[in-house]
């Protein structure tokens, strides 16, 4: 079926990703970044260009299209959704695309910045994509392939459909969202504007991947008040709330507990930011585990750890709050096997090994799981994402391309 298609999926994300869609996780405003909708309206002109008339974008950033069923047969809507904005570890600005044709298996040296080399040696998987073409950023930027792979996957997926209309399958949503790198991928989204029954996300890694597991994840914020005097003269009087934070921090286990000394289904505590002045300091923590009743075992230590640190510094005081980020999809997902089990049987019939995994993270699939819209997600080949090393296989993006045009035949047939 695809011996004489023409995938467009390599000059879509070399396009995509020289759109800076950067995300602040410090704006209030939603989306965090207006430049998010640069990319939002290109994609709305390409997809109705396609055919696809209904392709329109909200006030908040959300892409919304739909390809009409073409059966008789009663299908579940399926949706198919990738995020457009990147992460905000590394810059996303000025990305130049260099595409290394024919892998020779070797180090990459990236030429804006020779210090910058992807070794295979470091990403093992890039040695079993020798042969294939590898999209890598020039050095100074990220790449965007996390999630531009998986729009530009999608957006062939339609490209496909269009040109083959034979191929039956039924009423398909499209959904791109803004703001997911920073955790609000789908606070303003319109789900019963989306109207689908189940749905995939498209933002993992290596070929074959299929996650039907995420973390769950809490965030904790800590504020230490303390006492404000001159410093000259606040003896018995001053209270730091700045070595009161800064004791907390220390507090944390070295050896356990944290990202740096944890992997598999360990979960664990993260302080992301800390700042403030002597009369009050805030720490803000991300709690993670696989066993969302783990969370509160983990939120009832760093109490104990809050007080500690407290009893250290008399006349400090502390407010903690917790606020739900996201659960771990496979709680839905239990609930609905075929869901994951159509998403195996499509990798497979696209001649890849089914590779399932549980994400040490969450996705917009993991949210949208709790809001109605079981929702695993599917490989796209981007790697070593939110850095400068980043890549993708275009032969990944391929594959992945299949997979998702034989899920909607799936669905069809078993309708």
């Amino acid at each position: 079926m695809f011996e004489s298609y023409s995938y467009t999926v390599e000059e879509r994300f070399v396009r995509y990703v020289q759109v800076d869609t950067q995300s602040d996780p410090q704006s209030s405003s939603f989306p965090s970044t207006e430049k998010q909708k640069d990319l939002g309206r290109i994609l709305v002109r390409e997809l109705i260009e396609a055919g696809v008339p209904d392709a329109e974008m909200d006030e908040y950033g959300y892409v919304y299209a739909t390809l009409s069923a073409n059966t008789d047969k009663a299908v579940p809507v399926i949706c198919f959704c990738a995020h457009m904005d990147t992460a905000p570890d590394c810059t996303g600005t000025g990305v130049k695309p260099i595409v290394h044709r024919n892998y020779d298996g070797g180090d990459i040296v990236l030429p804006d910045d020779p210090a910058q080399v992807i070794s295979p040696s470091e990403h093992p998987y890039l040695a079993s994509r020798k042969g294939d073409d590898i999209i890598t950023a020039s050095g100074t930027t990220l790449l965007g392939a996390d999630d531009k792979a998986g729009v530009a996957v999608i957006m062939d997926m339609v490209n496909f459909f269009v040109q083959h209309p034979e191929v039956k399958h039924g009423k398909i949503r499209v959904l791109f969202t803004p703001d997911e790198e920073i955790g609000r991928g789908v606070d303003k989204l319109d789900m019963a504007r989306l109207g689908a029954d189940f749905g995939y996300t498209l933002d993992s890694g290596e070929r074959g991947s299929l996650e039907d597991e995420t973390f769950s994840a809490d965030g904790m914020t800590v504020t230490f008040s303390g006492r404000s005097a001159h410093p000259g003269y606040g003896r018995d009087k001053l209270v730091n709330a700045i070595k009161v934070a800064s004791l907390f921090v220390d507090l944390l286990p070295k050896d356990e507990w944290s990202p740096e000394t944890t992997d598999g289904r360990y979960g664990f505590v993260h302080p992301v930011r800390i700042n403030g002045l002597a009369e009050k300091a805030t720490v803000e923590l991300i709690i993670r585990d696989f066993y969302t009743r783990k969370l509160s075992a983990y939120e009832d230590a760093l109490r104990d750890r809050v007080e500690d640190a407290l009893r250290a510094f008399p006349g400090a005081t502390a407010e903690v709050v917790v606020k739900e980020q996201y659960r771990n999809m496979k709680e839905v997902l239990d609930l609905h096997p075929q869901v994951s089990q159509y998403a195996e049987e499509a990798i497979a019939r696209a001649g890849v090994k089914v590779h399932k995994s549980s994400a040490r993270g969450g996705t917009d699939g993991s949210r949208l799981s709790f809001m109605g819209l079981p929702c695993p997600n599917i490989f796209t080949g981007e790697m070593a994402f939110h850095g400068k090393h980043e890549y993708v296989s275009v032969q990944d993006m391929q594959k992945s391309v299949e997979t998702i045009v034989y899920l909607a035949m799936i669905w069809e047939e078993k309708a």
